[in-house]
């Protein structure tokens, strides 16, 4: 494996942007990281597709990690609700590892996308017709062991699925993309710990390392843009990215 200083800058460019461009989206949405890396990797880049998982898996610990100190630092954060997600999170992602062996997560993913994809058209029609209020959630802790389990078994889903239903139960938005992006960091980390183990650093690709460069450039943007879009317009903005990624990985399960 090349040092950094022998990767090709020609080679890094299109990774570099891949990276920027999806965590933009996941640092001021709270989602679509893993869904718009891997699809932009192999449909247009033409990487393999565990190839661009690996990737993608290793490079969200590092850039989950620039993304919760900017959302800290911008007072995006909610710590009551950290906390509640946190424990469960974890829980959820180790089970998820563990079961990953003997059933195949796929199974349950085209369920999980056609729910994802109701609730990505219900957060588009109300952030259009109603104006939003901000309420307390009721149901946190469910969410976060259910989020961890599908991260883990199923390939994604912590953001899609914690991130929209706390903004369906009326909690402030940036509040939620900034607490759930926190949160992240540490599922992430757990979760590519034997991964990473297993590979070693002198395996990270000129993939990787422009993936980084990219996500950890953006992720500072992403928290300040959480914090200045109107509660409106995120529920708005976060009901398309959904339900577009949602069908799209939808159709992907059905099909395959």
């Amino acid at each position: 494996m090349p040092s950094l200083a022998d990767l090709d800058l020609n080679a890094l460019l299109p990774f570099i942007a891949v990276g920027f461009g999806a965590q933009l989206v996941d640092g001021a949405l709270g989602m679509a990281f893993g869904v718009i890396c891997n699809t932009l990797l192999v449909a247009v880049i033409g990487l393999p597709p565990a190839r661009a998982s690996a990737n993608v898996h290793i490079v969200e610990t590092f850039t989950t990690a620039v993304s919760g100190i900017s959302h800290a630092l911008h007072g995006n954060i909610d710590g009551r609700l950290f906390v509640r997600l946190l424990l469960p999170g974890v829980i959820g992602g180790v089970a998820g590892a563990y079961v990953l062996t003997s059933i195949d997560g796929a199974t349950v993913k085209p369920f999980v996308l056609a729910y994802l994809i109701a609730i990505g058209l219900y957060l588009l029609i109300r952030g259009l017709l109603f104006p939003p209020k901000a309420q307390k959630p009721r149901v946190v802790e469910p969410l976060g062991l259910i989020g961890g389990f599908m991260d883990a078994a199923g390939g994604g889903g912590w953001g899609p699925i914690v991130t929209s239903n706390l903004l369906v139960q009326g909690v402030e938005p940036r509040k939620v993309v900034g607490t759930v992006n926190s949160v992240e960091f540490f599922l992430t980390t757990i979760v590519s710990a034997a991964f990473i183990w297993h590979l070693g650093i002198r395996d990270f690709a000129t993939a990787t390392v422009g993936l980084l460069i990219g996500g950890m450039l953006a992720a500072p943007l992403g928290a300040y843009l959480a914090k200045r879009i109107p509660t409106k317009t995120m529920l708005v903005m976060v009901g398309v990215v959904l339900t577009i990624t949602s069908t799209f990985g939808f159709i992907r399960a059905v099909l395959m």
